[in-house]
């Protein structure tokens, strides 16, 4: 399982923006990877992390954005439509020949994608929570969302974009995916 916890923090925030660096770092290790096996490795790294990350994010950072932040519902609502969207094209990689143009174009369409997002989720979300909460809050958002990554799923499941999904679903799909990443890891 790639490491998700970036640096030690007492900020969700900083955190989080952390995990979008590396993200961002994640995808050139695929696309310039120096063959087949390592562009797998790359790969399967990235999208561990990026369901962890998003997962984390529906279940704790989004619910408290709608609360917490004015028009919380309208940005939060626009973010999980960006997630969904990534989901899909990240469930349509897995499908691809790893070596393929198609799966290279995929990934870079993938990046912008993501980049984009995060971008946004950090202007409109991020700085606003950081601004209007406590560093309380924003401590005890760090515990929760460290729990969230450790019990959720490690493939993307588009549809799954709310905290009341991800409760309801996360667990068995963490499940599943974590005995499908141990299995296909021990017969490379």
């Amino acid at each position: 399982m790639v490491e998700t916890f970036v640096q030690s923090t007492d900020d969700v925030v900083e955190f989080l923006r952390g995990q979008h660096n590396l993200i961002k770092d994640m995808f050139d290790d695929v696309v310039y990877a120096s063959g087949s096996k390592a562009r797998e490795q790359a790969f399967v790294e990235l999208r561990q992390l990026l369901a962890v990350h998003e997962t984390a994010e529906e279940m704790v950072v989004h619910p408290r954005a709608r609360q917490d932040i004015d028009g919380g519902d309208q940005i939060v609502d626009v973010r999980l439509q960006e997630e969904h969207d990534a989901k899909e094209q990240l469930s349509a990689l897995e499908k691809m020949d790893i070596d393929s143009k198609e799966f290279l174009d995929g990934v870079i369409l993938l990046k912008t994608m993501v980049i984009d997002h995060a971008e946004r989720e950090e202007s409109e979300e991020f700085n606003r929570l950081q601004r209007d909460l406590s560093a309380g809050d924003l401590k005890r958002m760090v515990t929760a969302v460290q729990a969230a990554q450790a019990i959720a799923p490690t493939r993307p499941h588009p549809g799954v974009e709310t905290a009341t999904r991800n409760f309801a679903v996360g667990p068995f799909a963490s499940m599943l995916d974590r005995a499908r990443d141990f299995i296909s890891a021990a017969l490379r």
